[in-house]
This record gives C-alpha cells, structure tokens and sequence, in this order.
C-alpha cells in the first residue's frame, strides 16, 4: 500500500505516540490509544504506519533525530563548543530534554517493553560503545582530548555518567539527588578538568568532528 503523505498528520500521531509510549510503554499502549490522543481515526494510523512496531520504530528515528539536532544547536551556540566538556554539557542537556530518548539510552523496560527484546542495532551497546570509543580517539588525534588516556575507557566513563544522569532516579532518594542543571554542569567540570588538553585543546577541530559524525548519525537514522 502506498503511504499518507501528509507530514502535519504524522508529526500529530507521533508527538502523541512519545507522550504515550513514554507514560504507559510500548506493551500497555494501543493503536487505538494513539489515533485517540492525535485525533484520527484508527485507519489513518494505518495509512501511515503498517502496523504498531513501524509506528515505533519511526518513531525512534525520529526522536533520534530530534535529539542530535538539539545537541548540535547547542554546540553551534555555545562559543566553547568544540572542547569535550561542552560537548559533552550539551549532549546531557539534549537528552535530559527528551524522556523518550533518554528512556531509549537507558533500555528502559517500562518504556520499550517487549519491543526491547526484538529490536537489534539500536538497542546493542557493543555498537553505541565503539561509536563513543571511535568519536574518543578522534578527538584524541585533533588535540581536543588528552591523547595519553585510553579512549575505552573515557567512553566507558562517559557511558556510565550519562546513564547515571538518566537513571539514578530509580535508585536514589530523590531529595538526595542534586538539581539536574547543577549536576551537567558539575559532570561537565569534571570531564573539562580531567581529560581536556591543558593548552584547552584544538575547539575548531573538536566541533569539525561532531559536525561529521551528526551528519553521518542522521544519515544513518534514514536508512
């Protein structure tokens, strides 16, 4: 069947889809429910979607997308956008930003439900390791990281911060846990104070390359 094409519709079933999928997961939500909340009827999910799962998994490219342009607007704004700290402040805001895309980082089962054990690539944290690891060693080779650390493990340290970022709330009592604003910025200081080129690091390059590497990520996301 040849698809809708009427993208004011379809950003209307997926902005309602997000909400949704994040507040009762993927299991509990129906295409009922969708088509309710983005006033349509049920067959004009269909003309657009070929089933629930194609509804999802679009919808994952396209808060995906949305988050890596977010991230890259801020980049482009900040005027310390090419050093790792900044980079790295506006990547924890940008997904901070998005529950859908944050619930995604961390494999949230409330949120991904079942669809969490039948999706592939996107869900395989070998790949989003060696995606950070490689992102690492080409800042390393730019002078806009510490070239004397291993880049496996400033991803991994990387990793963990983020997930923490968006998971602690389930662990923690939250009157412990600190204002979110004030953590990215203290995570942001570490990073900057601990592998940061002392000279400040080449910033021109350092944005060059996350530039590269979004435009690769959202040419990967259509496919």
């Amino acid at each position: 069947m040849t698809k809708a094409i009427n993208p004011e519709r379809e950003a209307r079933i997926l902005e309602a889809a997000t909400q949704l999928f994040v507040h009762y997961g993927y299991d509990k939500t129906t295409v009922n429910e969708i088509a309710h909340a983005a006033g349509v009827s049920k067959g004009v999910i269909y003309l657009h979607f070929d089933s629930k799962d194609d509804l999802f998994e679009a919808l994952i490219r396209h808060e995906t997308n949305a988050y890596v342009e977010a991230w890259m607007k801020r980049i482009e704004s900040d005027a310390n956008g090419g050093t790792i700290s900044s980079m790295y402040r506006n990547s924890l805001y940008a997904l901070n930003e998005n529950p859908f895309m944050a619930a995604m980082f961390r494999k949230d089962s409330k949120v991904l439900g079942s669809y969490l054990h039948r999706m592939g690539g996107l869900f395989k944290s070998e790949q989003v390791q060696g995606t950070r690891m490689e992102f690492v060693q080409m800042m390393q080779s730019a002078g806009a990281i510490r070239s004397d650390l291993d880049a496996k493990v400033i991803a991994h340290i990387m990793n963990i911060l983020a997930y923490g970022l968006v998971s602690m709330q389930g662990v923690v009592d939250p009157d412990c846990i600190p204002e979110t604003a004030d953590l990215i910025e203290g995570i942001a200081d570490f990073m900057d104070r601990a592998i940061t080129p002392a000279d400040g690091g080449n910033r021109l390059a350092g944005k060059e390359i996350l530039r590269q590497l979004i435009d690769q990520s959202k040419k990967d996301i259509e496919r």
